[in-house]
């Protein structure tokens, strides 16, 4: 370092100013910080963030129809819904030049199916034009509005046109309505007939039972951990194996188990009748409905529950207890006045944990649930593997998780995402 005596610059050992070589040497050890956590940030990227953005992307993406039927779409700007009659020839005409690149290209029946999410049976009228028009000269066979009547009337419907002018624009907010079981309409949006409406039942059906399986899980969770926390070490180890026992079960098994011992000529009917409490002829109902799915998912998610209010309590000192007594509480007064407030971060923390894993179970609710038991993630998981309905259900999930979010929010007002622990 040059002498702090000569005017200029302090100087580094090297000739450069001090002040450059310590911002070069502040640059060099961020960027290596950041090669350190490159790997884990591109994981995170890679297997979190791009999916989420992947969904919401996909929740309002709608191009297929502009993709496909280009000219179509150009020429409908011109027709006019309310007109009560079909497009003209020219829409005709459009339409016929696009299907049979369409057809070339094997994209009509790609259309028809998205199409066929908004109005059933266009999909099939698409397939089935697909292949006749594919054989048509455009240019020695027109007009075409009477040959695509003649392959099939429906071309001539209102209905079809509509549905295919609403659905031109390459973005569309219609999946989020069909989520909350509404559609558009002719003045726009509008709830959907009463016997389509499934999905805000199925929205308020998951929020109630995982709340309800929450609530189960603190119950028996509380005192099981309470237990652990104030027996000696040693036969608090022993008894935590019966409680970590079940992550070693498969739990395509477990619930399973539960399918069996709650049949109607399961385990715990035949007990109830042996010992009289039902008769033979009046067994419980037990699974394929909403009992099967909270029992059985109290009984798997419980671990969650257990583990963060046991690690709480084992930092609440039982001299707190016993001051509390001397002083003269009662034990009721004692636990509910000093214990219980001390043990709430663990009970958040659980309560976060089971929630938002309840929220988004997918496996037990499709086995044990039947009809009635089911959640809005054995919907999504439909619209994904049979309806390929991939828009509806990242919509569905998107609600999904923003129904967390909020919930996670108002938790975060009421009580406070800092008295969260984990131990």
């Amino acid at each position: 370092m040059s002498d702090i005596t000569q005017s200029g610059p302090v100087l580094a050992a090297d000739g450069t100013p001090l002040k450059r070589s310590l911002a070069r040497a502040l640059r060099m050890q961020k960027l290596r910080a950041l090669m350190l956590i490159a790997p884990l940030l591109l994981f995170i990227l890679l297997t979190f963030i791009f999916p989420i953005a992947d969904m919401l992307f996909r929740s309002v993406e709608n191009g297929i129809v502009a993709d496909t039927l280009p000219k179509t779409v150009v020429a409908l700007q011109d027709w006019d819904p309310d007109s009560g009659e079909a497009p003209g020839e020219e829409v005709f005409t459009a339409l016929a030049a696009d299907m049979q690149v369409a057809a070339k290209e094997k994209t009509h029946t790609r259309l028809g199916t998205r199409l066929n999410y908004e109005l059933t049976g266009i999909s099939s009228l698409f397939r089935k034009s697909g292949r006749k028009v594919s054989r048509w000269d455009l240019a020695a066979d027109a007009p075409f509005k009477d040959k695509f009547l003649s392959i099939d009337k429906d071309w001539g419907s209102i209905e079809v046109w509509r549905t295919i002018s609403t659905y031109t624009p390459k973005y569309t907010n219609g999946y989020f309505l069909n989520s909350v079981d509404m559609q558009k309409g002719p003045d726009g949006a509008e709830m959907r007939p009463e016997n389509q409406q499934i999905y805000i039942t199925l929205f308020m059906r998951t929020l109630v039972m995982s709340l309800v399986i929450t609530g189960s899980c603190i119950l028996l969770g509380y005192p099981v951990a309470w237990i652990l926390a104030n027996l000696p070490s040693r036969t608090a180890n022993m008894l935590m194996i019966l409680v970590l026992l079940p992550f070693w079960t498969s739990l395509l098994v477990r619930t399973s188990a539960w399918k069996v011992m709650l049949q109607q000529q399961g385990v715990i009917n035949d007990v109830l009748v042996w010992l009289g409490f039902v008769a033979d002829d009046a067994r419980l109902v037990m699974i394929n409905n909403q009992f099967g799915t909270i029992v059985a998912m109290t009984h798997i998610l419980l671990p969650f529950m257990i583990l963060p209010m046991y690690s709480v309590m084992q930092t609440i000192q039982p001299t707190y207890l016993r001051a509390a007594k001397s002083l003269g509480a009662t034990n009721w007064t004692a636990f509910w006045r000093v214990y219980f407030p001390q043990s709430v971060p663990g009970i958040g923390a659980g309560s976060i944990l089971v929630f938002i894993l309840a929220i988004g179970y997918y496996i037990t609710p499709e086995i044990v649930g039947g009809t009635k038991g089911v959640f809005i993630s054995n919907r999504i998981a439909y619209h994904i593997s049979s309806s390929l309905n991939w828009g509806l259900a990242a919509a569905l999930g998107t609600i999904l998780l923003a129904v967390v979010l909020l919930l996670y929010w108002t938790y975060d007002k009421i009580v406070g995402i800092d008295n969260v622990k984990l131990g």
